[in-house]
């Protein structure tokens, strides 16, 4: 498979450049990045396995419409993971993994001050990647690691809709609180606190997102 297509053609749906519902053409976008159809069809199939987008015979391919009910079962199903993952974080991380988490957490900081939604929302989102990489490679087990990125994207959407329209230094806020909390929890080896943290982190960031877009 073409890594560097893929790449490109996840990130424009993860950054809603592709809005949900969009119908996608395997012709065009052969065209356009200069490939037969075959490796595009491959890289569709691989999209829609992983659940960003669906093929539709006679019609295109889909982007996968972000159903609200779908999402509060995949968080649902997060909270359990990103508790795990916590858990076994908190085994192998090192002074170094928390090292590298403090500089994203100055980082952060630095988007705080600047206080510019439009210009920074990606740079924040790139931010929380390198975090989530330095937690997996403490987690150091391939399997939760993919069950935990999967579920990850698969609601990353929704939450970068509410970088965009909710309150970004609410958002901004939380996100260096979570950095801190759990570099702390992670350093000190407690495992069960790792777990807990990480799960209520995650059930406080998904509470924004209802009051954001019901109310409640």
């Amino acid at each position: 498979m073409n890594q560097s297509i893929y790449t490109i053609l996840k990130e424009r749906i993860l950054f809603l450049e592709y809005k949900p519902g969009e119908i996608l053409n395997e012709n065009v976008l052969a065209k356009e990045f200069g490939v037969s159809r075959t490796p595009m069809r491959e890289i569709l199939n691989r999209l829609e396995w992983e659940k960003l987008a669906r093929v539709i015979a006679r019609t295109g391919t889909m982007i996968t419409e972000i159903e609200f009910q779908q999402m509060m079962n995949l968080y649902r199903a997060r909270f359990e993971i990103e508790g795990l993952a916590g858990r076994l974080a908190a085994e192998g991380f090192t002074p170094e993994h928390g090292r590298k988490i403090e500089k994203l957490r100055a980082a952060c900081g630095v988007l705080e001050k600047n206080n510019n939604r439009e210009k920074d929302k990606k740079k924040l989102v790139l931010l929380d990647h390198e975090y989530r990489s330095i937690l997996y490679d403490a987690v150091n087990n391939p399997v939760v690691t993919e069950v935990s990125q999967g579920l990850y994207e698969q609601t990353f959407r929704l939450w970068y809709i509410t970088l965009a329209s909710g309150d970004w230094q609410n958002e901004i806020a939380s996100v260096i609180q979570e950095f801190g909390a759990v570099n702390d929890v992670l350093l000190s080896g407690n495992t069960q606190q790792a777990y807990d943290l990480r799960k209520s982190l995650l059930v406080d960031h998904f509470d924004r997102i209802k009051t954001k877009f019901l109310g409640i």
